[in-house]
């Protein structure tokens, strides 16, 4: 993976000290990228979206003699009981595992590692929620089924974003690409590895925002925003086909006009446009927005990891802040 920023970031210095004889549950869960279907899923469009599996959070539940539950990460450490109003999702996240497990009253020690930016469309609150759950679940020597972790998770997302589709909670821990429409998940097969290069704009992104922009210009001019929808679910089901068939270039095509798509309903920026006409004109065989946009990042389709190299340094000199590459294999 390539990357101007470490893929693992720094434990805090103070720890609270562990017994040697602890009890230690693990998870992790990784990034996903939507890859059609931004905006169009929210009103019951299909929706494609694509594990980043090289962007992984790590969360790791120890047994904890304190009073209360204590957190560390890269952005906090510290009691439950004391984060941040912007981390409640962790919070909720926590508590919801701990109870889901049959351990509401325990008090343990949860530290976080994540190499998912935040605020980029990537995922980044689902999967910690996602990661922290698969660790408690450890902890207590079991393992929440989908439905449980999909429950979890959800209710960590509904503090971070207000009405989430659920199609984050249900790609960060998928194992490949889905479909995804009105709750109801599908495994995609695919017939040849796909391999992306992720640019961040550098600006963070808010779905809750971005969905009520497009909320508003739908109200002002349905049949517009209507027709554009349309189109953006006709591309997400086209692409199920070319995803199986391994197309890279049908697949570009469609990403393409997605991204045109996607600016036309307001969720495009100057930022993410110029990395997309960067990523196209050094080859790539199509580039968008991921995510709900208003900043966040890029995704483009390359054909190889050589090229990946290429178009990085492209992207980073057309101005994103850092790239990532990822490759989604064939199962």
């Amino acid at each position: 993976m390539n990357t101007t920023s470490p893929m693992r970031s720094g434990t805090p210095a103070a720890r609270p000290e562990r017994d040697a004889g602890a009890r230690t549950g693990t998870g992790r869960a990784h990034a996903k990228a939507i890859l059609f279907g931004e905006h169009a899923v929210v009103y019951g469009a299909p929706a494609v979206a694509v594990p980043l599996c090289q962007l992984e959070v790590e969360a790791e539940v120890r047994t904890f003699h304190g009073a209360e539950t204590r957190i560390e990460s890269e952005l906090f450490a510290g009691t439950l009981q004391a984060m941040p109003e912007r981390l409640q999702p962790v919070a909720t996240a926590a508590r919801a595992s701990l109870a889901e497990a049959g351990l509401g009253s325990a008090a343990v020690q949860l530290r976080i590692r994540s190499a998912v930016p935040h605020g980029r469309g990537l995922g980044s609150s689902a999967a910690v929620a996602a990661a922290v759950a698969r660790a408690t679940a450890d902890f207590a020597g079991r393992e929440f089924d989908t439905e449980q972790l999909y429950g979890i998770v959800q209710q960590a997302e509904r503090v971070a974003h207000g009405n989430p589709s659920g199609i984050d909670a249900r790609a960060v821990a998928a194992r490949g690409p889905i479909r995804f429409q009105s709750g109801s998940t599908a495994e995609l097969p695919i017939g040849a590895p796909l391999t992306f290069v992720i640019a961040d704009s550098g600006v963070s992104g808010s779905t809750a925002e971005a969905v009520a922009g497009v909320r508003e210009l739908r109200a002002a001019e349905p049949a517009r925003i209507d027709r554009a929808i349309s189109r953006l679910s006709d591309l997400a089901e086209g692409a199920t086909l070319d995803l199986g068939l391994g197309d890279r270039a049908a697949l570009g095509a469609r990403m393409r006009e997605a991204h045109e798509l996607l600016g036309r309903i307001g969720v495009s920026t100057t930022a993410l446009d110029a990395l997309v006409d960067a990523a196209c004109a050094a080859g790539a065989a199509g580039a968008k927005l991921t995510g709900s946009g208003l900043g966040g990042c890029v995704l483009a389709l390359v054909d190889s990891e050589e090229q990946a190299e290429r178009i990085a340094l492209t992207l980073r000199a057309a101005g994103a802040q850092r790239t990532w590459t990822t490759t989604v294999p064939v199962a």
